[in-house]
């Protein structure tokens, strides 16, 4: 029989793990509400659009979103019924629950195809009429959906594209009988009959370039304050019961008070630091057991997805000539995966780990040299990409902050290079086609301004290199960029 000082002793402990395996496998739920109460922050409600008109800069904290596309960001309230959702064309979207789930896709890798399209989501238990046509359904878990969405520039300009969105983009109630049911269907008993709904409302779209907006989730003990009020908002049954249990452990009910006392206190703000740390070893420094790696053991370039795609759970599907061939289930979730992706990164979707050429887009990760060293933001480093960089559409390269996880805050407003001319001045590649990339406090000379993202002493960062619609070389891996080393 333990003894009462050895049972609390124990006890402590059973507390102290539950609370860091609560924030390690309960962080995207965190980071969702991180990024509604972001919005709200700056008075935005649900169904209303923040919408990044001149791109987004390093002003707003969103972990490692890019400075390539015109992003629209809104929430969906599905707690009082079904909402619509009309999306314009040639949009990159994805739609994904407040446990980031992903829910559906929209636009080019949606059922609309990037033809645009209405979209109709409903609540986890509704049991009313459905369309019998017109709108492409799915149904949340949660009461509130994230939609982040994506638009490109046109020739450089994201003008074109802001335009489509305001006039396309659309948020609004479902009126059962009313579109997609016809009057024959309800003549019949089958359905209901409605008048057709009055033009939806005017949208409010509010400027975000330029916004100082805060969307990460905190690293101290209101991180499980912040959990709680996750977990209160949406309905019992939105997380698995073996994902719920060590949030109950700690306190952590659906419909009850979360008031932890003093030692509970001091258990949850030591594991929350020792949680952060984990999660950000995970995140930035990885082993080579947790099959990051996208080339080899000699390259720091990373994937998170590759191992078990979007799920975690399995590789992505590979796309041949023979059709889809799908890898093996082998049963179990790969938790440092999701844990090291959502600390990281925002928005899950199949679309960013499938391995079809000309569709989506791709991305690696470098978050040391190729010795392991992180990158010192005094020094000077280069990366070299080879000719015909296998993006069928433009390739990227930005900079983020080790501690934020969000764009690189220094004079340089947008840290990135790119094969666009907008925002900053597309990179200039060399004779033989191939394109070195420079980074460092000050630009070398006789680098192109193109050519050069500024760091800052003191700071530790990492690169994100994205590929849009990439194209098989990147796949077969006939391509490969150097890796990021530092200038001698």
């Amino acid at each position: 029989m333990p003894s009462i000082e050895t049972a609390a002793k124990l006890f402590d402990h059973l507390d102290f793990t539950h609370a860091v395996q609560t924030f390690m496998n309960a962080f995207q739920a965190v980071s969702t509400f991180a990024i509604r109460r972001g919005l709200l922050d700056v008075g935005l409600r649900d169904h209303d659009v923040l919408l990044f008109s001149g791109l987004m800069d390093s002003s707003s904290l969103f972990l490692t979103a890019n400075c390539d596309t015109v992003y629209f960001i809104t929430f969906l309230d599905v707690e009082r019924g079904p909402v619509v959702m009309e999306v314009p064309p040639n949009v990159l979207g994805v739609v994904d629950d407040m446990w980031f789930r992903w829910v559906t896709d929209v636009g080019v890798p949606g059922p609309d195809r990037g033809q645009g399209g209405r979209y109709l989501f409903l609540p986890s238990e509704y049991d009313g009429p459905l369309p019998e046509g017109g709108y492409f359904v799915s149904r949340s878990r949660t009461n509130r959906l994230l939609v982040l969405g994506r638009a490109f520039l046109q020739n450089d300009d994201p003008a074109p594209a802001v335009t489509a969105i305001k006039r396309g983009l659309r948020i609004y109630p479902y009126r059962p009988g009313a579109t997609g049911s016809s009057v024959a269907s309800f003549l019949q008993g089958r359905g209901t009959f409605a008048r057709l709904a009055p033009p939806a409302p005017p949208m409010k779209f509010a400027e975000g370039t330029g916004l100082s907006i805060n969307t990460i989730p905190p690293n101290d003990a209101t991180f499980f304050t912040m959990l709680d009020a996750a977990v209160q908002a949406e309905p019992a049954d939105a997380l698995d019961e073996e994902l719920a249990g060590p949030l109950a452990a700690i306190g952590i009910v659906k419909g009850k008070r979360f008031h932890p006392d003093a030692r509970m206190t001091k258990i949850l703000t030591e594991a929350v630091a020792l949680g952060n740390a984990t999660s950000r070893t995970l995140g930035l420094r990885a082993r080579d057991e947790e099959g990051f790696r996208y080339y080899d053991r000699t390259s720091a370039w990373m994937n998170p997805l590759m191992p078990g795609g979007y799920e975690f759970l399995r590789p992505p599907p590979r796309v041949g000539k023979t059709g889809v061939e799908l890898a093996p289930n082998p049963g179990a979730r790969l938790l440092n995966a999701r844990t090291q992706f959502f600390y990281v990164a925002t928005g899950v979707t199949p679309a960013m780990a499938m391995t079809m050429a000309g569709i989506g887009s791709q991305y690696l990760g470098a978050f040391t040299d190729s010795q392991g060293r992180p990158f010192d933001g005094a020094k000077y480093y280069r990366v070299v990409l080879p000719r015909n960089i296998p993006a069928a559409q433009f390739w990227s390269l930005t900079l983020y902050d080790n501690q934020t996880r969000s764009m690189l805050q220094t004079d340089q407003r947008f840290p990135r290079a790119g094969s666009q001319g907008y925002p900053s001045p597309a990179a200039t590649p060399h004779a033989d086609g191939s394109t070195a990339i420079y980074f460092g406090p000050a630009r070398p000379t006789g680098v192109p301004e193109g050519n050069w993202i500024q760091t800052l002493p003191g700071k530790g960062w990492f690169v994100a290199l994205r590929l849009y619609s990439p194209l098989e070389p990147f796949f077969d891996k006939s391509w490969r960029p150097s890796e990021v080393d530092e200038m001698t």
